[in-house]
């Protein structure tokens, strides 16, 4: 499993995204994911977690341990979308910046507002 932190065994791909905007406006967006892959893997083991975690239940663990486990979950999710934000800032926000992209800038604060 590559590391994210790790930028030579990271693949650069190109994507577009079309996406609306919180006002409703569409926006085609394209930008290069670092750490796709590591996002990708990430998510993999967090939804596996989750799905061990929904079989706890199902089989009546005691809630204490289930209760740490989906913290567990919950701390993959808040990592994977600090990776997530951290590409975004770097590729994403530098070209809105520059371009002066108001629309982007602020879809990023109500995302962040989201997340947190």
């Amino acid at each position: 499993m590559s590391d994210p932190h790790d930028h030579d065994s990271q693949h650069s791909h190109e994507h577009d995204h079309a996406y609306l905007h919180a006002h409703g406006i569409p926006h085609t967006h394209t930008h290069v994911h670092e750490n796709q892959k590591a996002v990708i893997n990430r998510l993999s083991r967090a939804i596996g977690h989750l799905e061990k975690v929904k079989r706890m239940v199902e089989e009546g663990y005691d809630c204490s341990e289930v209760l740490i486990q989906l913290a567990a979950v919950r701390s993959a999710l808040d990592n994977t979308g600090k990776v997530i934000l951290k590409d975004h800032m770097r590729h994403c926000m530098v070209d809105a910046v520059a371009a002066g992209d108001e629309a982007a800038i602020d879809d990023l604060c109500q995302a962040i507002d989201k997340l947190i």
